[in-house]
């Protein structure tokens, strides 16, 4: 163990030194906010601070993402002539593991909505009550969501695909995992304390440094030690565990040697079971993890659709995912800066500016996105093959790929709108929206695909179908301006008192 924390120091290290100099991803980023301050749309004092905190986020993004896509890329290249069963049974585990970040980043919107208001009226007592309360509610939906995964992972497989080889390679892959679960939802709330009190590097260093230790571990575990598919479940519940324990140990005191001092900390001997907060972090969360759920859901019977175009098509839509994931990384701090931010001026009492942050960084992430898009689509090809898939599967995937290019620019609304209403706590309708998309749109769309002449543009029309939806829906619902009395309801006692 000393071992794995020591690789995580210096991955750690690694990223910080990047972060302290002028890097790539925050570059680009605030070259995007200050080109709209030119033409007037955003503001430079907010581009800039929207900026600060979303580019670690970007960073943990694309770190976890490459991660989620070297997953795939060892296990087809270790697994030779049998790579794409191995990649689609890989593939098929994704939405069981999706329900882990699907419960732990639901409850973790309620963790930041509650966080970062009481950071900004500087009521920590209350604030370490509330993190306290979203760690029980997390722990206490992912542990029997882990134990199924442990205990029944072939039948759980074998409900979305009925070749043998493949829900074999699947199978194995979800038993390993299902010892992650707790600690993956438990990193969402943590990070989601530490960016509600204004500061996204620790959780960039951390859950950074453990994907690239999840990178690491996985290439030892399926190259030198031959364990293959197996190697890859272990490196990442291995990775998880120790990131989990990093930031709890740097929750209790304070800092990590390493790592700095964090913005807040929190006693592990206060109240657990407070129930007004247990309360708030459900009511806020619940909507949330629908929202999640609904795209985690709705991925099992998209996976039998696409199942029913034959492997080589399954494994393809496995690949664009992955690279699905690296284009969406922006969202990752888009998101979250607007809840962090929102958040923290709905904590002072400035529902005005609250609102105009909503709205700037839902401008700068549409623009980011579409740059994300652009790369992708013009390295498409290289990308696919780098995966190690057989060759019948390649061109099925660089037209997907170049589908999601278009499909993932709506995104960039979709996230952010989003991200600035759970730190409101008006989480109902971005719930509504998902559901919409995904269940009036994008499934019948696969669906038709599979069994009609439309054929491959089926899931085409679905990637689209999944983001335009509820973009147009979630940015309608910002701007009507109704969280403002919604988001009363959560803020601490000093914030409405002033």
């Amino acid at each position: 163990m000393s071992g794995l924390r020591s690789a995580v120091s210096r991955a750690a290290q690694s990223l910080k030194r990047a972060g302290a100099r002028a890097n790539p991803v925050r570059g680009v980023i605030l070259l995007i906010g200050l080109g709209l301050a030119r033409l007037g749309v955003v503001d430079r004092a907010r581009a800039r601070r929207a900026t600060d905190l979303s580019w670690p986020r970007v960073v943990t993004g694309i770190a976890r993402m490459s991660k989620n896509a070297a997953d795939v890329a060892m296990v087809g290249a270790a697994s030779g002539l049998v790579a794409n069963d191995a990649i689609s049974g890989v593939g098929l585990a994704g939405p069981f593991w999706g329900l882990a970040f699907a419960f732990g980043g639901g409850f973790a919107a309620g963790t930041i909505a509650l966080v970062s208001q009481r950071f900004g009226a500087e009521e920590f007592t209350q604030l370490g009550q509330a993190v306290r309360a979203s760690f029980v509610v997390v722990v206490a939906v992912t542990i029997p969501v882990g134990a199924a995964f442990w205990f029944v992972p072939e039948w759980l497989i074998g409900l979305l695909n009925s070749n043998d080889q493949v829900v074999a390679y699947g199978a194995t892959y979800l038993k390993i995992l299902g010892l992650g679960v707790p600690f993956a939802g438990l990193n969402l709330v943590a990070s989601r304390v530490l960016i509600g009190a204004d500061n996204a590097q620790i959780p960039m260093l951390l859950r950074g440094g453990g994907a690239v230790l999840n990178i690491v571990l996985n290439g030892v575990f399926i190259f030198v030690f031959g364990m293959g598919v197996a190697g890859a479940a272990w490196g990442t519940v291995a990775a998880n565990a120790l990131v989990t324990g990093l930031f709890i140990a740097g929750l209790i005191a304070g800092r990590l040697p390493g790592i700095g001092q964090f913005p807040v900390s929190v006693s592990p001997r206060g109240t657990y079971f407070h129930w007004g907060d247990i309360t708030d972090v459900v009511s806020i969360g619940t909507p949330v993890v629908g929202r999640n759920m609904t795209w985690t859901v709705a991925r099992f019977p998209m996976l039998v659709f696409v199942g029913m175009f034959g492997t080589a098509t399954l494994t393809a839509y496995t690949i664009t995912r992955r690279l699905w994931g690296l284009m969406n990384v922006p969202g990752w701090g888009f998101g979250l800066a607007a809840s962090s931010l929102v958040g923290q001026h709905l904590g002072e009492d400035d529902e005005e500016t609250a609102a105009v942050y909503g709205r700037e960084i839902t401008l700068m992430a549409v623009a980011t996105y579409t740059v994300s898009a652009a790369i992708v689509a013009v390295l498409a090809r290289p990308a696919v093959v780098a995966f190690g898939a057989e060759a019948d599967a390649v061109p099925i995937a660089v037209g997907m790929v170049l589908a999601a290019t278009i499909a993932i620019i709506p995104q960039g609304i979709k996230g952010t709108a989003a991200g600035a209403l759970d730190a409101t706590g008006d989480t109902n309708w971005p719930f509504i929206y998902q559901v919409l998309g995904m269940f009036a749109v994008s499934l019948p769309a696969a669906y038709l695909g599979a069994t009609t002449l439309i054929g491959v543009w089926g899931i085409y029309i679905a990637f689209l179908g999944e983001t335009l939806v509820p973009a147009v829906g979630n940015y309608y619902r910002f701007s009507t301006g109704k969280w403002k009395a919604i988001s009363r309801e959560y803020r601490p006692e000093a914030a409405l008192d002033d």
